[in-house]
């Protein structure tokens, strides 16, 4: 997250100068999966950790991270860094159902992260990093809640992990997708190999 984006300064704000098309924000996610795939979508914290962490997941056949659940059409990264947009930083993936239960990608999701700090996950500080689940259907309702009450019953503080319908999914800037597994910052490739388990280094 960029240091001004921390601090509210350099981008404007889009948030409180709304337009028209704003409204599309609040809309469904009315994208189509493959035919055979079905969507997911999970927001923990930085999204570059999390997609990896999916991609390795035998089953799961896409991924790709962006912004959802906001206040405006269209953001950018630099307008979700300042904290007013409400976006969430989330991974969205199509997996065969075939291949991949939805309980599978959940465990995945509960594994990767904190569902208990409030707006961060570690060192990562703001409402885009927040805890979500964003369903598709009843069904993954359903799961996602049941989960929820047994992850709840291991842990000694409160979840505080949202369970939400989806809404309008933003793709994000080219350069996030992939990010680690295309060699995030250091230039090191993290593997995305079906099954792998080396540690996934958040920021490469």
């Amino acid at each position: 997250m960029s240091w001004l984006g921390k601090l509210g300064f350099g981008f404007g704000n889009r948030a409180n100068n709304p337009t028209a098309s704003d409204s599309i924000a609040h809309g469904p996610d009315d994208d189509a999966p493959s035919p055979g795939r079905e969507f997911a979508q999970f927001g923990a914290g930085c999204f570059w950790g999390l997609e990896l962490a999916f991609q390795r997941v035998p089953g799961v056949t896409d991924t790709e991270v962006g912004y959802t659940q906001g206040l405006i059409d269209s953001p950018t990264y630099e307008d979700v860094c300042t904290g007013t947009t409400r976006h969430a930083e989330v991974v969205r993936l199509q997996y065969d159902p075939t291949r991949c239960r939805y309980d599978d990608l959940l465990n995945v999701f509960w594994a990767r992260h904190d569902p208990t700090a409030l707006n961060r996950q570690g060192n990562d500080v703001g409402t885009q990093y927040r805890s979500g689940i964003y369903f598709y259907t009843p069904e993954q309702e359903k799961a996602a809640r049941e989960l929820l009450e047994r992850q709840q019953k291991l842990l000694d503080r409160k979840i505080v992990t949202e369970i939400l319908p989806v809404k309008k999914f933003y793709r994000a800037e080219e350069y996030h997708q992939q990010y680690l597994s295309k060699g995030g910052r250091s230039g090191f490739r993290q593997s995305a190999e079906k099954g792998c388990n080396d540690p996934i280094r958040c920021y490469g």
